[in-house]
């Protein structure tokens, strides 16, 4: 068939426009490989039928088999057993792509009709879009509150405005859910909400997929939400490999904050109170709810699931029911996988925040906005991202976990002594104070960047335990210590102390704990010494 030629094409381009309004299914031209929903999904995965109980938080890079993932390459399947832990104790399943998935897509809506072993359902999702042309990227802002939606499209990004009770009702019993979902996978589906929320965000993509790329860019799509929305939207990035952006917002239990975490946690939203508010957990959870210690998998590994996509946190530490301390864990914890994947600029989590109030629109959030917007959708920025823990809830890793972060090449890995991930870019090469050995060292790692830094500091008990430790650090000339966690400072400039709190003072011999600041100016030379007693 001979090829059209330029008289022609005006034609054929309205003709094919034409077919995108009335049918939204224009097939997607090959081209470049892009990100599918579930990279993982041909890799062998096979589950025991129990798993060993432990209060620490699960080793991510520990493979079902036992042996550890050695090389960047390992982590896709890796990746996927994870997310089948998490199917089977925390989400319930997401389904594949049915078998019929198709929809329409406008400059106000887009519809979604989805069939499956005889069963349809349908459901929609409003548009607003940024000024300009398109094809523009895209924010999905589950529940319509909360997100700082102004700031998304003056970025340069497209709102859709999805509504979740559409595809999973809240305020349904376990045994007869309803919505989109549950008309397809039956409503007795031990599926809870999040994963079927997830689901639905899955398969608006599947029709922006085939609608051609005329008024979305399908690879950069991002995702955010608050509060229960906050929830969804960290589970439609860890469950769906082609939002290239996760944002959640006050997520709470259910959410990003460690599992293991919540019950010790004063004021936080109890596990049973989360499973039996609403059916967000899948019915397999409550088997945890008094247990989480026997989770194969916490919820630090499912921030590693989005690594090495963009992931921005967003916390609030002035509610004690929303758990920010256990997010800041999370956080740090699943930013050791970002590291390993050499992606550490890829994270970014903030809990420093003046306005206690729920699910508000922060100026502290909206610089990083606009950051991560322009970084992984725009694709025209480079901003690291950056760890502001408020020190009303900072989280101790090093209480968390017994495991060290391996060093991950294509061939095999080693591991690394453990270190607690502050800001994301390359740090200045530790150093460690000489101690006698009955007493205590202090090991110094500094985050820098433009005008900034964080530095952690590793404190180690020498032979004999101690019931409470000191450490004097020298800052240079020209740094300020803004916030600390996890330890009590005296002053913030020049020679400052830095003591013990009440939770990490006492240590067994060769014990460690770690404590951390941030400042403005340059940490970079940073000396410290410890003390016990």
């Amino acid at each position: 068939m001979a090829v059209p030629g330029p008289r022609f094409r005006p034609a054929l381009i309205l003709f094919a426009a034409t077919l995108l309004a009335v049918t939204g299914m224009v097939t997607v031209a090959s081209g470049a490989a892009a990100a599918v929903e579930d990279d993982g999904a041909d890799c062998p995965v096979s589950l025991p039928a129990s798993f060993p109980s432990t209060a620490k938080l699960p080793d991510p890079f520990k493979k079902i088999d036992g042996t550890r993932v050695t090389s960047k390459s390992d982590w896709r399947c890796r990746r996927e057993e994870i997310k089948k832990l998490a199917e089977r104790t925390i989400y319930g399943q997401k389904p594949a792509k049915p078998a019929s998935v198709t929809g329409t897509v406008s400059a106000t809506n887009i519809t979604v009709n989805v069939s499956e072993n005889g069963r349809s359902a349908g459901f929609s999702a409003g548009v607003q879009l940024p000024s300009g042309t398109g094809p523009f990227p895209a924010v999905f802002v589950v529940g319509g509150f909360g997100a700082d939606t102004a700031t998304i499209k003056a970025s340069g990004a497209a709102v859709i405005s999805y509504d979740p009770l559409a595809v999973g009702k809240e305020g349904t019993p376990r045994n007869n859910k309803q919505g989109a979902f549950y008309s397809i996978y039956g409503s007795s589906s031990s599926t809870g909400l999040l994963a079927a929320w997830a689901w639905g965000v899955s398969r608006i993509i599947d029709v922006l997929e085939q609608s051609g790329g005329q008024l979305f860019k399908v690879d950069a799509l991002g995702v955010t939400g608050c509060s229960r929305y906050g929830k969804s939207a960290f589970a439609i990035g860890v469950l769906d490999q082609r939002i290239a952006l996760t944002m959640p917002i006050e997520s709470g239990t259910a959410g990003v904050p460690i599992l293991r975490g919540i019950p010790g946690e004063s004021g936080s939203q109890g596990l049973s109170n989360a499973y039996g508010e609403q059916p967000w957990f899948g019915d397999a959870f409550s088997a945890y709810t008094g247990n989480p210690a026997g989770l194969p998998v916490d919820t630090h590994e499912l921030v590693g699931m989005v690594a090495p996509r963009g992931l921005f946190i967003m916390e609030n530490p002035h509610i004690d029911w929303l758990g920010a301390r256990s997010g800041s864990v999370a956080a740090l914890a699943g930013a050791e996988v970002y590291k390993a994947l050499g992606a550490g600029a890829n994270i970014t989590y903030w809990s420093d925040v003046q306005d206690g109030t729920h699910c508000a629109s922060r100026p502290e959030w909206r610089t990083p906005l606009q950051q991560n917007i322009q970084k992984f959708l725009l694709k025209t920025g480079s901003a690291a991202g950056t760890f502001r823990i408020s020190a009303k809830k900072a989280g101790n890793l090093a209480e968390w976990r017994d495991w060290a972060t391996p060093t991950l090449t294509d061939g095999p890995g080693t591991s690394t002594t453990p270190t607690t991930p502050t800001t994301p870019t390359t740090p200045t090469t530790p150093t460690t104070s000489t101690t006698p050995a009955g007493g205590c060292t202090a090991t110094v790692s500094v985050n820098q960047w433009t005008g900034g830094f964080v530095t952690t500091i590793r404190v180690t008990a020498g032979a004999a335990a101690t019931t409470a430790w000191t450490v004097a650090a020298d800052l240079p000339t020209g740094a300020a210590i803004t916030s600390v966690w996890n330890a009590g400072p005296s002053g913030d400039t020049g020679s400052v102390r830095f003591t013990n709190t009440s939770f990490n003072g006492a240590l067994t011999p060769g014990q460690s704990t770690e404590f951390g600041y941030q400042g403005t100016g340059t940490a970079t030379g940073t000396t410290a010494s410890c003390t016990t007693g």
